[in-house]
């Protein structure tokens, strides 16, 4: 038992890590922007596709990446995925051109996405389900939360002692740790029966799709929403996602099996991430915005003043660890939901000119943060509610592309909002517009309060089916078969596996 303990934990450590590691890398390259630019000779255009490759590639990439694990083995996509991140951060810290900055951004990206769901995958089959699967997935949470906020507080650091190329070189050490890690933690790859074969059609599909929608969603500080860029971007990618579901409906062995969307707290799961993600990353944007060019904070200090959001996000996991048992996945997220929309809307109200971190920033951070702490531990018990192991891959990629997509389609409309509201370019017009974007993203927040509230189950229907298809996805991965075994039935998995966990395993 203390051996299984021992590796669990390790498997946790190196699984964190991870997360932590790609979503710092989503926020840690901004402060660095200019240095980059004065190096390199970048045009301000050019620029933003330091951050917008990553993104690009990382949210066009992350249905394929979940489904690799489930395909070729959690232990070799998680290396790949290493072994991928660790050189283009290698290669994009020597680089000596600005294209080649972007391209080597553009592969981190891709290492990502196969990172990011393998991640979440390594946590749910190594703990059973209960309190240690509730206290893990909390600090799943916490990492990636902390990763995006921490980004920015490490990125001026390093930028102002280092040089910006720091930002990209410090990954290094972290990647060859771990996978001296994942070589100890994760037990090789083992398969019963031929392996899967990739639903080749369903994969370009999606990652296209994928792709065109990130690629329309970041580039609308660039082309309005009107323009025909971004609306004919946003048709194809409609387009592509479309054919992407009709062809998911024919194929036996889909990459996205779309009946799991038919679960209903896998499809709140997902919402609720949605929006959630939605409105945190337009926040963290306008907080940092605020803080820099209305109350005239150095890149340091901004870091710095994101902290107190760190610790009410741990708070808030730390509570919803003890308390999901007893209160249930439901009520947790309708009410960490409307925490944090009360946080945001804080923000909208107490942000202007004459204000200051205490009043303006402090107080609003601490309850936003705790409210989005709380909805942590139980998103990941509601995404993965009822999925069977040989798809948690599939499942585990499903819902860190609605968190991408979630963030880039807030911080999209969210600064369309703050730029019409605002209406210029002055202090006082900027902070209005900040404070509109605010209110916005309590909206958002809230109204993924609501939609837990209405599709989830209560605890006498839901709980039960929930712990129970977690311990027969828990059980499936103890047999040390780490991909899905090809199998016929059900398409995406053997239907006895996918209808015995939550109907054969009940409380006394």
């Amino acid at each position: 038992m203390n051996d299984r303990a021992g590796h669990a934990r390790l498997v946790l450590a190196l699984a964190l890590t991870v997360q932590f590691v790609v979503a710092l890398d989503m926020s840690v390259v901004n402060v660095a922007l200019p240095d980059m630019r004065e190096d390199l000779g970048f045009t301000p255009d050019a620029l933003l596709w330091v951050v917008n490759a990553y993104a690009l590639a990382f949210g066009g990439l992350l249905m394929l990446g979940g489904r690799l694990a489930d395909i070729v083995g959690r232990r070799a996509t998680l290396m790949g995925g290493l072994a991928l991140f660790g050189a283009a951060s290698l290669g994009g810290g020597l680089v000596g051109s600005p294209g080649a900055l972007i391209a080597a951004r553009a592969v981190q990206g891709v290492g990502a996405a196969a990172l990011a769901p393998v991640a979440f995958t390594l946590i749910t089959v190594a703990f059973p389900a209960g309190p240690a699967r509730s206290r893990a997935l909390g600090l799943w949470g916490m990492a990636a939360a902390a990763g995006g906020a921490v980004g920015v507080l490490v990125g001026g650091l390093l930028t102002e002692w280092a040089g910006w190329r720091s930002v990209l070189l410090i990954n290094v050490p972290i990647v060859v740790l771990a996978l001296a890690a994942a070589r100890a933690a994760v037990e090789p790859d083992r398969r019963e029966g031929p392996r899967p074969r990739l639903d080749v059609a369903g994969a370009l599909l999606v990652t296209c799709g994928m792709t065109a929608l990130v690629l329309a969603l970041v580039r609308t500080r660039t082309y309005a929403w009107g323009s025909a860029p971004t609306l004919g971007t946003l048709g194809a990618a409609l387009v592509l996602l479309a054919a992407f579901v009709v062809v998911e409906r024919r194929v036996e062995r889909p990459l996205l099996r779309i009946g799991l969307l038919g679960r209903r707290p896998v499809l709140a799961g997902n919402l609720f991430v949605l929006l959630l993600f939605s409105g945190q990353f337009g926040a963290f944007y306008f907080a940092s915005l605020y803080m820099q060019q209305i109350l005239g904070y150095g890149s340091i200090a901004t870091g710095a003043a994101f902290l107190p959001f760190c610790a009410g996000n741990v708070i808030g996991s730390l509570i919803a660890t003890r308390a999901v048992a007893r209160l249930g996945v439901r009520t947790l997220l309708v009410g960490g939901g409307l925490l944090g929309a009360a946080g945001m809307g804080w923000f909208g109200l107490a942000i202007g000119v004459d204000g200051g971190f205490a009043d303006s920033v402090l107080g609003p951070s601490l309850v936003a943060s705790v409210g989005v702490g709380l909805c942590v531990v139980p998103l990941g018990t509601a995404a993965t509610t009822g999925v069977p192991a040989p798809e948690m891959g599939m499942a585990s990629g499903l819902v860190n592309s609605s968190r991408q997509i979630g963030g880039s389609l807030g911080l999209a409309v969210l600064a369309t909002v703050a730029a019409h509201a605002a209406g210029g370019d002055d202090p006082r017009s900027l902070a209005s517009g900040y404070a509109t974007a605010f209110g916005v993203s309590g909206a958002l927040l809230a109204v993924a309060a609501l939609s837990a509230a209405l599709l989830l189950p209560g605890r006498a229907r839901g709980e039960d089916a929930a712990t129970g298809a977690a311990t027969g996805a828990s059980t499936g991965a103890a047999t040390g078969a780490s991909a899905a075994p090809d199998v016929s039935g059900v398409p995406g998995g053997d239907s006895k596996v996918t209808a015995a966990p939550a109907d054969r395993t009940r409380r006394p």
